[in-house]
Order: C-alpha cells, then sequence, then structure tokens
C-alpha cells in the first residue's frame, strides 16, 4: 500500500504545532518565575543575523499552513506577522491547525505528482506534490521548529527532548 501525502504531512504539521504551543507555555511560565519580560523572549535569537522567536513561530506557521494550501488547491489565510505577546503567538498557532483541520485529506491525497511552483523573488522551484513535502515543506517546517526550541534552550527555558518530539 502507498503512503498517502496527506499521512506524511498532515500529522507531522499538527504534531510538531502541539509541541511549539507547549514551548510557549513553559517559555511564558519560566519568563514569569525568572522575571524575564515576554518582550525579551519573543526578540531573542540565537545569532544577530538570524530571525528572532516570534519570526520563527511564524515561518513554522507560514511554513504549514502554505504547504496544506499548495497541495490542496486552497487559499491559505493570511496572517500579518504582528504578533508580539505569548498570547498573540498561541492564537497565531491555533488558526493555523485549524485551517489544516478544516482541509479535507481528499484534498491532499492523490497530489503526489502534482506540480508545484514557488516562486521566489529571484527564482522559481519546481516539485512534484511528494517532492516538495520530502524536500521543501518538512525540512523547512523543521528547521524553523527546531530554531525555536533552541532560541528557548539558549535563553534557559526547561524544555527538552521530550518536549519537543510530543507525546509518543
Amino acid at each position: 500500500m502507498a503512503t498517502e501525502l496527506y499521512d506524511i504531512s498532515v500529522p507531522a504539521f499538527l504534531r510538531g504545532f502541539a509541541a511549539l504551543a507547549a514551548f510557549l507555555e513553559k517559555a511564558r511560565a519560566w519568563a514569569d518565575e525568572n522575571g524575564v519580560p515576554h518582550a525579551d523572549m519573543l526578540t531573542a535569537r540565537i545569532y544577530e543575523d538570524m530571525a528572532p522567536l516570534s519570526s520563527q513561530i511564524q515561518r513554522v506557521s507560514d511554513g504549514a499552513k502554505l504547504a496544506v494550501a499548495r497541495l490542496a488547491q486552497v487559499d491559505a489565510p493570511a496572517m500579518a506577522d504582528t504578533e508580539t505577546s505569548f498570547d498573540e503567538l498561541q492564537a497565531r498557532i491555533a488558526a493555523t491547525v485549524a485551517f489544516i483541520e478544516s482541509v479535507p485529506r481528499e484534498k491532499i491525497d492523490g497530489r503526489e505528482g502534482a506540480e508545484i511552483v514557488l516562486k521566489l523573488p529571484k527564482t522559481e522551484l519546481k516539485f512534484t506534490g511528494s517532492s516538495y513535502i520530502a524536500s521543501f515543506a518538512l525540512p523547512n517546517f523543521y528547521f524553523h521548529l527546531t530554531t525555536a526550541y533552541a532560541i528557548l534552550r539558549m535563553k534557559g527555558v526547561p524544555v527538552g527532548k521530550r518536549d519537543y518530539l510530543g507525546a509518543i
């Protein structure tokens, strides 16, 4: 039996968002317990030329919602990237999850060979549905999820591998 495109994408996205939401709750609690302003947490970055925590979460959201939208050939909800608080980032995660859950698996399965074209400022990338998920969408999603995790660890938030992997 062939693996369905939905099965290798949507559950991974949803699991990642569950972990990310839990990271943020731990980060908020840690910041409050340690007298660290929330803004300091949300603007933290690993290195000066990297995006801050809030942007990493926005990119996790964008990557997943756009992947699902491209595969399903539906419009993704617009999100303005204006979140400046833990509550606003949690709301964005919830809105992204709600969108992903609203897309029927039938809109995604069967699109393994469909052409997916990403138009970037200086180039255009072409994929099949399968190669898009395997070589772009999932790696990009996990890159930003892992970077958010790393920023929180760098700040001292007690999140670990079990938090990252979520319920097994």
